[in-house]
């Protein structure tokens, strides 16, 4: 058994130890992070015995056959060489590291100590592609003379511009983060990349004097044949096509779709022959979808291990790479060098295609102790958040800010009057530091998600009861904690939902987000009873406008961003409400009368479109034919009950699911919020068209 250190505990780390865990002769044998805990929750689900705070630690304590480093790019480099020069081999995850000359010291590392390096390329390894290169292979179409790819991708962290990943700190980062998936599989087949013209599209602007190109347009010289490439993220519509150009045909390779189709010629007359062709290539399409179903089908039975092609391109990868160290083992083919030869071809992108400067602005300052400060605002780099500040600076008060991201931030966060802190509410101590010796704060943060209930319970409770108890410690004279109304029961039956309604009473039948949502709600009143917490509960809405998504999840759910299946028949009117309405209900609650202390206040506009209207006009507003298809909160029961059937019947145990949980989403409740305006004097937007401009308009192109 191969003994395999993760060096890391982050998502991909999941990823790779499922992996680990499907491969004969490997096995996790240590999880190294210094976040103890994610690293013990980690090594106890797959079966790691130790667990390390570093990897000289690991090291020094012997055992370990490889180490897959899985770390943040930047860090790649200053991880891997201690394992490296302990000749022990390592897999990177993608990019090899965050520069040329970085990659140049990790390959001469590996050279010196005799230590194998690659790099986790998985898409070199995806069902499609693998597929693609044997029919490349076979000859059957004649040599390959050019490669063209598109990549047009959606990505999750701009649209929801969590500008602090760091793929956004510098105009590099987006390539060595996302174009070297499509560069892998273009120089897998065209050879080495070389010399590259480039011409990016026209730059947004994500913080102050940091530009972020999402698309670039590039022309490969590579060893064997020349390539283009149409790199483009950020996009509404996912596909990514590979197609190769050969003398007697053009294989076409669909990664998304895990589907590759070859276009070639018939024995007959043309006209024949485009019939006959055509036919062919249908007949292609359609065996490789059945193919697909029939695989998720048998996966989902139980009848066959994990089918998926990102799973399998992970396996594939590391599978090669572990049968490269057995003596007389295959080359693994994305080792260093072709890892560093993909960094420097990003590089000679950037230098041709970026203008401006190359380098980063300057990291925000941190504050290192407590500061002075009227407000603590506690996860308040969100949409949300960056309002709420603005409001509070607007009336003259000083605010510190904790979140666990300060990187790209809007210009806002800039303003003298705001002091940044890096912080996790579950860290008692960065909570302390941030609120300090201010009599206000403001919990904004929910504490993060997990795979089970237990988890969500841990970062959402756990979070809300830490911040509550260092506002106790601190003797602040309010806390305002940002809730939503999801942690009330909302479906048809619930008449009209006043302010100080209680949290869903059935709370343990609704999903984990919710559950969780009510259960801190609770908690954090009782903890006003039992121990005199000066808390003020704001519940909102549907959260829309300026750095909101387009879609929210309040109108349905979503297979894909152009249709809209509803929770319901989208005939109700839904609880929106705009981001500076709540943003201003928030700084009124701290300056209201003592009788706000331990209640609840809903915060649902005045303009309240239903889904059908909302979406519609989102469609106008952006040019795109989004729909809304209406559905039933019975009716998506019944199918996920159908989906509970299958998965107990290939042997999983999910929970049941729950029928009040999707009637509810519905969010057919009427809302009273009189109170609201009564107590916090707030007035929310009145007027339709206005409320369409910040919460529709502000979407469009």
């Amino acid at each position: 058994m191969r003994r395999i250190a993760l060096i890391g505990a982050g998502y991909i780390s999941r990823i790779h130890a499922e992996a680990i865990g499907s491969l004969p002769g490997l096995g996790v044998a240590a999880v190294v992070d210094p976040n103890l805990d994610a690293a013990r929750r980690l090594a106890a689900d797959f079966g790691a015995g130790r667990v390390h705070a570093d990897g000289q630690e690991a090291i020094a304590a012997g055992g370990l056959d490889a180490a897959h480093i899985l770390v943040p790019p930047d860090l790649h480099q200053a991880v891997a060489l201690p394992f490296l020069a302990a000749g022990i081999p390592v897999l990177v995850e993608k990019p090899l590291a965050a520069g040329g000359t970085e990659c140049e010291a990790l390959i001469a590392a590996a050279g010196a100590a005799g230590a194998a390096l690659g790099v986790n390329q998985n898409f070199v390894f995806h069902p499609a592609f693998l597929r693609l290169r044997r029919l490349l292979a076979e000859g059957r179409y004649g040599r390959p003379n050019f490669v063209d790819c598109i990549y047009n991708v959606p990505l999750h962290q701009l649209s929801v511009r969590q500008f602090g990943h760091w793929m956004f700190h510098r105009p590099l980062n987006i390539l060595l983060e996302q174009a070297v998936h499509p560069m892998s599989q273009i120089a897998a087949i065209a050879g080495a990349i070389g010399e590259v013209r480039a011409t990016a599209d026209a730059p947004v602007e994500i913080a102050p004097g940091l530009p972020f190109y999402p698309a670039t347009t590039a022309t490969l010289s590579c060893a064997a044949m020349p390539a283009q490439l149409r790199y483009a993220v950020g996009q509404s519509f996912p596909f990514w096509r590979l197609s190769v150009v050969c003398d007697d045909g053009v294989i076409v390779a669909d990664i998304l779709a895990d589907r590759v189709v070859a276009h070639g010629r018939t024995r007959w007359l043309e006209v024949v022959d485009t019939l006959a062709s055509g036919a062919l290539s249908a007949g292609a399409t359609l065996r490789e979808g059945l193919r697909g179903a029939a695989s998720y089908g048998l996966s989902t039975l139980r009848l066959k291990g994990r089918s998926d092609p990102f799973f399998l391109s992970m396996r594939e990868s590391i599978g090669a790479f572990h049968a490269s160290l057995a003596p007389g083992g295959p080359r693994f083919e994305t080792d260093g060098a072709f890892g560093a030869m993909l960094v420097g071809a990003c590089e000679r992108i950037r230098d041709t295609a970026f203008a401006g400067p190359a380098a980063a602005p300057a990291a925000p300052a941190i504050a290192t102790g407590t500061v002075a400060a009227d407000a603590a605002v506690l996860g308040g780099t969100g949409f949300i958040g960056a309002e709420t500040v603005r409001r509070l600076l607007g009336r003259g008060m000083r605010v510190s800010v904790m979140a666990r991201s300060v990187r790209n931030l809007p210009p806002v966060f800039a303003d003298p009057g705001v002091s940044l802190h890096r912080g996790d509410i579950r860290d008692a101590a960065a909570v302390s530091r941030a609120v300090g010796a201010a009599p206000l704060v403001v919990n904004l943060a929910h504490g993060g998600g997990g795979a089970n209930f237990e988890e969500v319970r841990r970062a959402m409770v756990g979070g809300a009861e830490t911040v509550a108890r260092a506002c106790l410690a601190a003797g602040v004279a309010r806390l305002v904690h940002v809730g939503s109304i999801a942690s009330l029961y909302l479906g048809p039956d619930a008449g009209v939902v006043t302010d100080n309604a209680p949290s869903d009473p059935r709370a343990e039948e609704r999903a984990d987000y919710t559950r969780a949502k009510a259960i801190a709600d609770d908690l954090l009143i009782r903890m006003h009873r039992e121990e005199g917490l000066p808390v003020v509960i704001l519940r909102p809405g549907l959260v829309v406008g300026e750095g909101s998504a387009p879609l929210h999840a309040g109108l349905g759910f979503f297979n894909n961003e152009q249709h809209v299946n509803g929770w319901n028949a989208g005939r109700n009117p839904l609880p929106f409400v705009l981001v500076g309405d709540v943003a201003e209900a928030i700084a009124l609650a701290l300056r209201a009368g003592p009788e706000v202390l331990g209640r609840c206040y809903n915060l649902v506009g005045d303009v309240r479109p239903t889904a059908r209207d909302y979406v519609a006009a989102l469609a106008e507003a952006t040019g795109r034919p989004i729909r809304f298809h209406p559905g039933s909160g019975t009716g998506l029961w019944l199918e996920d009950l159908g989906k509970w059937a299958i998965k107990r019947a290939g042997g999983r145990r999910p929970p049941l699911p729950s029928r009040r949980d999707l009637v509810s989403r519905g969010l057919a409740a009427q809302f009273d919020c009189s109170e609201a305006k009564r107590d916090l004097g707030w007035q929310p937007v009145a007027d339709r068209e206005a409320f369409l401009r910040q919460a529709v308009a502000v979407h469009a192109r």
